[in-house]
């Protein structure tokens, strides 16, 4: 089976988040990252099952994009000044390629014809009509999920949260709040984790955005 240059993944530069989009863009960006004398730790992640992507990024970007759609090889464990590599056990739209920088959201502006009594309510709701329609679709979403769904997305978090925290404080605690379905206890086990990892987990596991650093 060949591999998806355009599945969705997540790349973390140390502890923050450099880019999520689709491989290729990912790839991209640890290169360019890389390339220009970037000594961090680079780990790149699948967004559907978690797993850590190996990648090869030697030669040209040509080469990195062609190899993407190549069959899967097994590459060393670690490339380059501090990319890991470890074996491997919803979404953004797809962007353009970026360089450096966090990722901009994909806010869609569109009518939205309510009753006056509907827009009353949201009127009343924290954080403004739109952050409060977002926050409805979203739970929509995850009310309508199957169990396999659940625990696929469990499943996924659990893969994140293992390779890239499993030292940190907390992380036991997680895990069971997780797996508990306790999304304010997991995001309390996690207080003490750098911003951008526990709002990764908090993203697979039940599927909220991340939110961006101003």
């Amino acid at each position: 089976m060949l591999d998806d240059p355009f599945k969705l993944s997540t790349v973390f530069e140390d502890h923050r988040l450099l880019l999520s989009g689709p491989l290729v863009d990912v790839a991209l960006a640890v290169k360019a990252a890389i390339d220009g004398g970037s000594l961090a730790s680079f780990l790149v992640f699948d967004d559907m099952t978690g797993a850590v992507v190996d990648l090869d990024l030697h030669g040209s970007l040509a080469d990195v994009v062609e190899r993407l759609s190549q069959p899967a090889q097994q590459y060393p464990g670690r490339f380059g000044p501090g990319l890991n590599t470890l074996p491997a056990p919803v979404v953004d739209e797809p962007c353009e390629p970026r360089g450096r920088g966090r990722p901009k959201l994909g806010v869609v502006a569109r009518e939205v014809t309510l009753l006056p009594r509907q827009w009353d309510w949201l009127s009343t709701q924290s954080g403004g009509v739109s952050a409060t329609l977002r926050r409805l679709v979203d739970e929509a979403k995850r009310s309508g999920l199957t169990r396999e769904q659940r625990r696929a997305m469990q499943a996924a978090a659990y893969q994140f949260m293992t390779a890239i925290a499993g030292d940190m404080p907390g992380y036991e605690e997680s895990i069971r709040a997780l797996f508990a379905a306790d999304s304010p206890m997991l995001v309390q086990c996690m207080a003490g984790w750098p911003a951008d990892i526990s709002a990764h987990a908090v993203r697979l596991a039940f599927g909220e955005p991340v939110s961006p650093v101003a």
